[in-house]
């Protein structure tokens, strides 16, 4: 059975509805990221859909030394701050360094592991216990049951409050395959799975200087996932990919993302016989 989290009005896991974590990539800027989160919230509330904003205040994890990172975890926590409390959203954002953990902590709802750094002993296990509510992206080069270690060492701390995310599995060079059969092998360890459907169809460092990605393929991951069975849909967005600063190979845009949405709020009552 998969625990279930609460969070405020939110619950995740069992047989609840899909959570859906959403939002840019980075934030580019405060105006267009809380345009962003509006919008999500919104369309979210016309579906009676569980909604969390994802924004990163800096992506360290970037191709190239010349990539946009963001603004950096004063201003950005700043700005997550600000757009948590004007809109009365859930925020999640991930950390990539020991120093931030703690300051971010006291901001965001869920603070969320990088796919690299899940298999970093000591990072998790401070995450774990700072943190409310961690999200780990499994990384890549991880098969679903090695999860189980990654679970044991968050819960070491006595923090229960645990999501798992699949994004994809390394398939050769610069690309990604999506194996469905992970989401049930790690519910069966209890937690709440999320399925990234935007990571899922990277291709990580296939431009070069940058990750290329194949974002018309999205809606059918995320119909396939849905109808696996997840606790929770993970979706970076944008207004216009082609010209996002981070990630808009492989993110969905805000226009198409009502009418999926929808696709897959059926396919998830279906799913569970709510």
């Amino acid at each position: 059975m998969v625990r279930q989290i609460i969070m405020g009005d939110i619950v995740i896991g069992g047989d609840a509805p899909f959570v859906l974590i959403a939002g840019p990539c980075v934030i580019e800027d405060e105006e267009s990221t809380r345009e962003i989160a509006g919008f999500l919230k919104n369309i979210c509330g016309r579906l009676k859909l569980p909604f969390i904003f994802k924004a990163s205040y800096d992506k360290a994890n970037r191709t190239s030394i010349h990539s946009f990172r963001g603004p950096g975890i004063t201003k950005g926590l700043k700005i997550l701050a600000d757009i948590k409390k004007d809109l009365g959203i859930h925020i999640l954002s991930d950390v990539h360094r020991f120093e931030e953990i703690e300051q971010a902590a006291e901001v965001l709802d869920v603070v969320q592991v990088p796919a690299f750094l899940c298999r970093q002993t000591d990072f998790v296990i401070e995450v774990a216990r700072k943190a409310r509510i961690v999200n780990i992206k499994k990384g890549q080069f991880l098969a679903p049951w090695d999860v189980a270690n990654i679970l044991a060492k968050v819960s070491s701390t006595g923090n229960d409050n645990i999501m798992i995310t699949e994004r994809g599995t390394t398939f050769g060079y610069n690309n990604l395959v999506a194996d469905y059969r992970s989401i049930p092998i790690m519910r069966e360890m209890g937690y709440p799975v999320i399925f990234d459907a935007t990571h899922s169809v990277q291709l990580p460092g296939g431009m070069g200087t940058a990750s290329g990605g194949q974002n018309a393929m999205v809606p059918h991951l995320a119909r396939a996932a849905v109808a696996v069975g997840i606790d929770g849909l993970f979706l970076e967005v944008h207004p216009n990919p082609d010209c996002a600063k981070c990630d808009g190979p492989n993110s969905i845009r805000l226009d198409a993302l009502f009418e999926l949405l929808r696709s897959l709020t059926r396919i998830d009552m279906l799913i569970k016989e709510r």
